[in-house]
């Protein structure tokens, strides 16, 4: 099995550099860590980047986990293989562009680029937003799925995730005590669903709320509170039609042997114990736009 630490970072593409650049400073407020030609690097907590924006079409896009050895690449590569994936094993170049000692690249059952890496770079440095918008750090991912089942088992019989509830036919997966790391949602293509990051409380909702608003940002869903992992949560589009998501008060599972997943529907209530409904397709509502 592949032993999976953490989401580490994800990449990308964009047409527009400079505006992606501007978003994610002003308004969703992380740190420019490094530009580069073509890209730039952004920091939410303490990692060298999590987050990294370069030139490219917007269907560029790249999550990164966390394998604890270069041991546990070799063996991660091999089971792929078997698996009858390509498997890229990046160069020099590419592991410097990406601030880690090796990795490795391939596409999950639904076809989302995957890297897996080891030893990302840590700056040893306190993060600090271009804004008040109270983040704590990267915490999660969604992805697409174009086959929930098949895609739930490959991300936990392959690999080391548990199912902690499951929305509809969309599991929340855990890699650590956290909740979930991995969120997998029914859609008709691959990419990235939404990208998460963990705030200080309530208040920073609200603040952030208030201030996507009246930048006249697009508010897809919240604020709220999830059933599944308890978090307060507010969701949002950025460059190239990306949701981002800040939330809180994430629940943890540290009795692990004790625990059973739940099932929620897939629907308003499924997603928000408070009443909001997304306004975001791959959460299920067709009707009401195309985010």
């Amino acid at each position: 099995m592949i032993e999976l630490k953490d989401v580490v970072y994800c990449r990308l593409g964009t047409r527009d550099l400079e505006g992606a650049e501007w978003f994610a400073q002003n308004i969703l407020g992380l740190e420019v860590a490094e530009r580069r030609k073509g890209a730039t690097y952004f920091r939410s907590d303490e990692r060298a980047h999590t987050l990294c924006y370069f030139e490219g079409a917007a269907e560029d896009q790249m999550t990164a986990f966390e394998l604890g050895s270069g041991e546990d690449l070799q063996r991660a590569a091999a089971t792929l293989e078997a698996l009858g994936k390509d498997v890229h094993s990046g160069t020099a170049a590419e592991c410097e562009a990406r601030l880690v000692r090796e990795f490795i690249r391939f596409r999950d059952p639904t076809g989302n680029l995957i890297e897996f890496v080891v030893r990302p770079e840590t700056t040893g440095h306190r993060y600090h937003g271009t804004r008040d918008a109270g983040i704590t750090g990267f915490s999660h991912v969604g992805l697409c799925t174009t086959d929930a089942a098949r895609d739930e088992a490959f991300w936990t019989q392959v690999c080391n995730a548990r199912v902690s509830d499951r929305i509809g036919d969309a599991p929340l997966m855990r890699l650590g005590t956290i909740h979930h790391s991995i969120a997998l949602f029914p859609f008709h293509k691959a990419g990235i669903q939404h990208i998460n990051h963990q705030v200080g409380g309530t208040d920073d909702i609200q603040r952030s709320f208030n201030f996507v608003r009246d930048n006249q940002v697009n508010i897809t869903f919240g604020p709220g509170r999830h059933p599944t992992s308890s978090a307060e949560f507010l969701y949002f589009t950025g460059p190239d039609g990306m949701t981002f998501e800040y939330s809180t008060g994430v629940c943890e599972i540290h009795d692990e042997p004790l625990w059973r997943d739940r099932q929620f529907h897939f629907e308003p209530k499924g997603f928000c114990q408070w009443g909001a409904a997304p306004r975001i397709e791959a959460f299920g509502d067709k009707k009401r736009g195309r985010e």
